[in-house]
């Protein structure tokens, strides 16, 4: 599976000028310092424009957007990390093998930013809320009750509105055609028998989000942990091995006016929203 993006580091980005205004630098060009006395009687529209160029991690990913995740402010997710140790620690007695930040697809198409934590007996799903620094919900499943896992593009069906472009990652524990008809249609049920995800927006905004944030790194690790996990089970056998496949990931919804409206403003991840008033 091909993973989203490609980080190749620093890389020059131009900032291109509007209309007919021309940029202006705090460095004057070689022909403004031989000739100052000239350039001082010049228009300021006749001078000679000098492009600016700034230095990102990503040249597509504008400094002030990665801002207003809340989980890219400093030591967010390191406290995020320690929070979930202890609690884990002290509520399961288990510990943390790897800790990843991706972003959870529903059934509905709806994205919500999602910790995941391996261990050595389950996959927990962590709902975090970043501005209070709280966890607001765990949903822990057996790494043994894990049977499928599925790699591809998202897929959608022929009439839908709202379809989604690149790749993700869905984890099956139970099976689609057990799941009441009730919780198909319901876009806060909480029994859905699967799990469907990728790469969260900020990956390429430092090399540390790079990694935890990397769909393909978080599945070289969560499969031998399943693996390992079914291996030790009582009662293994042929029936419990893990199947992993590379095939289109459908996401069954139609009209999708709600994950449009969501999905825009970006309502599932901790964001800063601006002040509202005067």
């Amino acid at each position: 599976m091909s993973t989203i993006g490609n980080f190749e580091g620093f890389q020059p980005v131009s900032l291109k000028q509007e209309g007919d205004e021309l940029l202006k630098t705090d460095q004057p060009s070689k022909e403004e310092a031989s000739s100052s006395q000239d350039s001082a009687k010049r228009p300021v529209s006749s001078q000679t424009s000098v492009t600016e160029s700034t230095l990102y991690p990503n040249p597509y990913q504008q400094p002030y957007v990665s801002r207003k995740y809340f989980v890219t402010r400093p030591g967010t997710i390191e406290t995020a990390l320690e929070d979930l140790k202890s609690h884990i620690a002290e509520t399961f007695g288990e510990n943390i093998q790897s800790f990843w930040l991706l972003t959870e697809i529903d059934h509905w198409n709806n994205e919500k930013e999602r910790i995941l934590l391996v261990t050595d007996k389950t996959l927990l799903i962590c709902k975090y809320d970043f501005i209070m620094l709280s966890c607001l919900q765990l949903q822990r499943i057996p790494l043994n009750a894990i049977y499928r896992i599925c790699l591809g593009k998202f897929a959608f069906p022929g009439l839908s509105l709202d379809k989604r472009q690149g790749e993700g990652l869905r984890i099956y524990w139970g099976k689609p055609e057990q799941q009441s008809l009730l919780s198909r249609w319901n876009p806060w049920s909480t029994e859905v028998p699967y799990g469907t995800f990728t790469e969260h927006p900020m990956k390429h905004t430092s090399e540390k989000f790079h990694e935890i944030c990397k769909l393909s790194g978080f599945t070289s690790k969560l499969v031998p942990a399943i693996q390992n996990a079914h291996k030790n089970s009582p009662g293994f056998g042929r029936e419990k091995e893990l199947i992993v496949l590379t095939e289109p990931i459908l996401i069954e919804t139609y009209t999708g006016l709600m994950s449009f409206i969501a999905n825009r403003n970006k309502l599932g991840y901790s964001l800063a929203r601006g002040s509202i008033g005067f």
